[in-house]
């Protein structure tokens, strides 16, 4: 299976207007979303998704059977609280999840209660509309450090070979509070550092993201890290796979970018 990092996009877009981008980004966005199903060679047995917007004291898992889904976003229309994407859990693979990560050093955790928040259900209701994967989400880890990320991915590599499609669901430009000409030449330079970077050779590359924040206008561009770190965890799994860019649009005119390594 490949690895895939991905822009999740805001709120509970595209399924509910909620007046954020131009008709033109949110279409792009959302045409590069819905083909995400089509990147694995053979459909997956299961996802396990890395959302930026869990984070835990250590990488705990989601271990229900039937994941209600979290409407972690505040201040939209009633219709944003009544989306639906019954994908089914899947215990089993939390476990294993689990056992890698301990035997790479970690402590874990799992979370029976848990439901599928927004990084995980709106881009996953795009790439699979008819909700039959199971699926799994996995924290990040609190304190944000990036080469216990990515460590995070090169223990679960194995999965790959498993069958499970790897989905980190962040943001390559996520400051909420500075739009206008200023933010655009910010993203512009943040997202043209991060393209390159995922792109060199895998010891170059990860080097290159464990320091990310000496990357130019890197801490304009994430104030806080959280939704750049599932770039890490899917680094990581990729091993020594190359990258490419399939996705460098913009939303609100600032550059965002996906990253496919496999």
């Amino acid at each position: 299976m490949p690895v895939a990092f991905i822009p999740h996009g805001g709120g509970p877009w595209p399924f509910v207007d909620v007046g954020l981008g131009s008709k033109e980004e949110l279409a792009g966005l959302a045409t590069y979303l819905k083909g995400l199903a089509t990147l694995p060679p053979q459909p997956p047995r299961a996802l396990l998704v890395v959302s930026a917007h869990w984070e835990a004291a250590v990488p705990t898992v989601s271990t229900s059977a039937e994941p209600p889904l979290l409407y972690d976003y505040y201040g939209f229309p009633p219709a944003s609280y009544a989306l639906a994407w019954p994908a089914p859990g899947e215990p089993t693979l939390a476990a294993h999840v689990r056992s890698l990560l301990g035997h790479a050093g970690f402590s874990t955790a799992e979370d029976p209660v848990r439901g599928f928040d927004h990084g995980v259900f709106v881009p996953l209701k795009l790439a699979y509309p008819a909700a039959q994967v199971p699926t799994v989400a996995l924290s990040l880890k609190k304190g944000l450090d990036p080469q216990e990320h990515l460590n995070m991915g090169r223990a679960l590599l194995p999965l790959r070979d498993e069958g499970v499609f790897i989905v980190g669901s962040g943001m390559s430009y996520h400051n909420l509070r500075a739009f206008g000409p200023e933010a655009k030449d910010v993203a512009a330079r943040f997202d043209a550092w991060l393209c390159d970077a995922v792109q060199r050779p895998s010891g170059e590359r990860n080097a290159l993201l464990v320091d990310w924040a000496r990357a130019p206008e890197a801490r304009k561009a994430h104030p806080r890290e959280e939704h750049l770190l599932p770039l890490m965890v899917v680094a990581g799994a990729a091993g020594d796979d190359p990258a490419c860019v399939p996705y460098n649009g913009t939303l609100l005119d600032l550059k965002l970018m996906a990253a496919h390594f496999g």
